[in-house]
């Protein structure tokens, strides 16, 4: 049955639904995917249909969905990989578990269907990403790796690694095609804070509206000629003197994602999230080709085009980032010292300082007012702040300006910044003007919720599902059991 939001704890057990939607089809869960035969498909028309078998028969099936097997062990593989991300599955009963594991097995089986495809370069790229991230438990060793996961050779583990990932991709994939193109009006939404009994509306934690001015030790036109000319030998070497440009990557490059695998990346026209700049110069070079260096946030980089396929190129590349000397750090905290003392003695408004002085240009225009990554609104949540923020602001008074304080980020990269507190509401009970933007996202995702339950409801009728064991008794918030 759809769900219906209509008192304080709905809108939890909402949220509860939706963080464990997100952190499930955001995990590359370790679960072994056997994909039924075609024979199988042509028997499986009814839900009583047996397996056919000819199908490859594997100890411990708990549940058959369309074409795929889900194992008893998955669910053990689940909880493990929810728990290494960090998720509290205290409350995350076995019966949901192998519910939500159901959902998306029946997503990726009518994502194949609807001919949904996903990029074979983003699959074997989440690949390397999870393996470097596997052998960190391992101390590095592939060996014990293979061992942990019953494998005999590494590429037969990557060929499993390859077909979850796709499954995983393939079910996300057919979930945002379910909701992507759902909208809501604002009658929906005043409807959906009016359904609400008063005395059971939601309260809203404190919440701040942050700015702040940024100072970047800069770097000299010197150290910057320095990279290019470093990496410009490194391109002559190579196409000279026939060195390996996978090696001189593993030597020399600074991109820690990269590094130890030669530098190498695989990239598709459609990846989102790599640097546009990136994008362009790889996609610019034919085979065998490397670039002139070129400058990203990142740093500068040259890129080497191994291989084209269609819309896929397996590249490498090489990252060196300019190093700022002690003394263009002293001077930016200095600089950043002076503009506070200017803003303290009412010299110049923070704002104001911050377009005249801030080296951040994402809110340096904005007069340094900070967007929240989560809402991309002006508003943080005080109990859900980032440690780091909220270390710097928990005792600010509004208007105050903080002291100047160094900030530096996983690479070495070092800046310094004064916060500001424009403005805070106290916690509050949820109030329809003032909190529009977060009702709003509530009755959404309630919306959303129950296009998905409705899609499921007639999916679950038309697909061959067998559920097995101990399963059978769940009590699931879905018709699995076809009853």
């Amino acid at each position: 049955m759809p769900l219906q939001i209509n008192n304080s704890k709905s809108i939890n057990n909402l949220k509860h639904i939706l963080g464990l939607c997100i952190a499930l089809l955001g995990a590359q869960v370790m679960i072994a995917q056997e994909i039924i035969q075609d024979e199988v498909k042509e028997e499986a028309v009814k839900e009583t249909a047996p397996v056919n078998k000819n199908a490859k028969k594997v100890d411990g099936v708990a549940a058959v969905v369309g074409d795929y097997i889900l194992l008893d062990s998955d669910v053990d593989k689940a909880y493990v990989q929810l728990q290494a991300q960090g998720v509290n599955t205290k409350d995350i009963g076995r019966c949901e578990l192998f519910g939500k594991l159901l959902e998306d097995k029946l997503y990726a089986h009518h994502a194949i269907q609807d001919s949904i495809v996903v990029s074979d370069a983003q699959i074997r790229q989440n690949v390397d990403h999870q393996i470097e991230q596997f052998l960190q438990s391992t101390s590095g060793s592939m060996e014990a790796l293979l061992k942990f996961y019953n494998k005999d050779d590494e590429q037969s583990f990557r060929d499993e690694m390859f077909e979850i990932n796709k499954a995983n991709m393939l079910a996300q994939e057919m979930q945002k095609k379910i909701v992507g193109e759902i909208e809501i009006t604002p009658e929906e939404v005043r409807e959906f804070f009016n359904k609400i009994p008063k005395e059971q509306r939601p309260t809203f934690g404190t919440e701040l509206k942050v700015a702040q001015i940024v100072a970047e030790p800069k770097v000299t036109e010197e150290e910057r000629q320095r990279v290019i000319n470093q990496l410009k030998e490194f391109k002559r070497d190579i196409l000279e003197n026939g060195a390996s440009f996978r090696s001189k990557a593993v030597l020399y490059s600074e991109d820690p994602g990269s590094a130890s695998k030669g530098g190498k990346y695989i990239l598709n026209r459609n990846q989102p999230r790599m640097v546009r700049e990136f994008r362009q110069v790889a996609f610019a070079l034919q085979e065998g080709e490397i670039s002139e260096p070129f400058k990203t946030d990142f740093g500068y980089h040259i890129i080497y085009c191994e291989q084209i396929r269609g819309q896929e190129r397996d590249v490498a590349h090489i990252l060196l980032t300019p190093k700022v000397s002690d003394e263009a750090i002293k001077e930016a905290r200095e600089r950043l010292e002076k503009v506070r003392q200017r803003i303290v003695d009412g010299e110049i408004s923070f704002a104001d300082a911050a377009r005249e002085a801030s080296d951040e240009k994402e809110t340096r225009g904005d007069g340094g007012q900070m967007i929240n990554p989560e809402t991309q609104d002006y508003n943080f949540e005080l109990t859900r702040m980032e440690p780091e923020l909220y270390s710097q602001i928990q005792s600010l008074k509004d208007n105050e300006v903080s002291l100047v304080y160094k900030e530096e980020d996983h690479t070495g990269k070092v800046t310094f910044k004064i916060l500001k507190v424009t403005d805070r509401i106290d916690e509050h009970e949820a109030d329809y003007a003032r909190d529009y933007l977060k009702i709003k996202q509530l009755a959404l995702d309630e919306k959303k919720i129950d296009a998905i339950a409705k899609w499921q409801e007639e999916k679950i009728m038309d697909t061959y599902i067998k559920i097995s064991g101990e399963y059978r008794d769940c009590n699931f918030s879905s018709n699995w059991l076809k009853k």
